[in-house]
């Protein structure tokens, strides 16, 4: 009996040795950012959704990763948001973490504590010089909804990229998360009424400059008729210092828990940037519609543009940026103009 035990424990000893870590590298990174903004609101009776105001935005970034002895890596990553620091969430918080396990030609497993997943990642892959449209504007853009219900307390299954002809590769990726829509459980926690949701996105990409994409989100309601689903395709070409690109985004909304029928959305988007050395500009728009659903009539067409540019100067840059939203919520004659003046530094 106790040499079978020796033997047993000698076993197990050695399986568990193949997952000990070699060596671990730490890394803590930051940026802080200093924006002035002016927003000018027509058409809405909102007494905040006019004015202006200078704040002050600190991240927090830190990072670990170790090689395993069976060659896989393991990596960690939370980023630690400091801009409400003097309000009730006293200390910063987390907006995003994720812990990753690289193995090799096997691809890829990430489990999204907080955002993170493939899907949410590709919700708005236009190119540009600071920040979409529809971070300038006081609608409630659905055109980067595609991911949102899947993008936290979920895992991710992400393939290699695998070459299908003369430079040309393929990668795809699928997501799992089971209390879609309302972020994480702690952990040995349990959502006990949400639904759970599942995502898949592909990319294949040319060495011509051209990269093509897409990807289906699907929340299953935890009542019947309950859930949502999203699909997005989009289109990146680049040729040099200019990058141009187009995205549409379609979100099928079903009945609700009350079984009250949702209104489908649809979306498009475009963006074009030029960079040249430590300089970029850039002009994209985003128009949205949502669509009639039983006696509503649908809503007019939301246009957002925005107009950026950047300057870096080594761990600083300097960026300004116009936004302007037309039909601001569908209205008519509802319109909502943004001005930032950002200067950050990367430490």
């Amino acid at each position: 009996m106790n040499n079978f035990k020796k033997v047993g424990l000698s076993a197990l000893a050695g399986s568990l040795a193949m997952f000990s870590a070699n060596a671990v590298e730490y890394a803590v990174t930051g940026d802080a950012q200093v924006v002035y903004s002016t927003q000018d609101q027509v058409g809405d009776s909102s007494a905040n959704a006019s004015g202006k105001g200078l704040g002050v935005d600190t991240d927090l970034y830190f990072n670990a990763s170790g090689e395993l002895d069976n060659g896989f890596t393991v990596s960690v990553f939370t980023a630690l948001d400091l801009e409400q620091s003097n309000t009730a969430t006293s200390g910063g918080i987390n907006s995003s973490a994720q812990l990753t396990i690289g193995m090799g030609s096997l691809g890829t497993i990430q489990f999204n504590d907080v955002f993170g997943s493939a899907a949410t990642s590709i919700d708005d892959v236009m190119p540009k010089a600071y920040e979409e449209p529809w971070d300038g504007t006081n609608h409630a853009a659905s055109t980067h909804s595609f991911g949102s219900s899947t993008q936290s307390g979920s895992v991710d299954y992400r393939s290699p990229a695998f070459s299908i002809g003369s430079g040309i590769t393929l990668s795809a990726a699928v997501t799992y998360d089971p209390n879609a829509g309302v972020g994480p459980a702690s952990a040995g926690g349990v959502a006990s009424t949400a639904g759970s949701g599942e995502a898949a996105v592909i990319k294949i990409a040319s060495d011509t400059g051209l990269t093509i994409g897409g990807g289906l989100e699907e929340v299953n309601g935890a009542a019947l008729g309950d859930g949502v689903n999203r699909s997005t395709v989009y289109a990146l070409y680049s040729m040099g210092p200019i990058s141009i690109g187009y995205q549409e985004t379609y979100v099928d909304s079903a009945h609700d828990r009350v079984l009250v029928e949702g209104a489908d959305i649809e979306a498009d988007m475009m963006g074009i940037a030029l960079t040249q050395g430590d300089f970029s500009i850039s002009y994209a728009e985003q128009n949205e519609t949502t669509q009639a659903v039983s006696d509503t009539a649908a809503l007019l067409e939301v246009e957002m543009q925005a107009i950026q540019a950047a300057y870096s100067m080594g761990a600083m840059t300097a960026a300004i940026s116009m936004y302007e939203t037309d039909n601001v919520g569908g209205a008519t004659a509802a319109t909502f103009e943004e001005t930032e003046i950002s200067v950050s530094f990367a430490f």
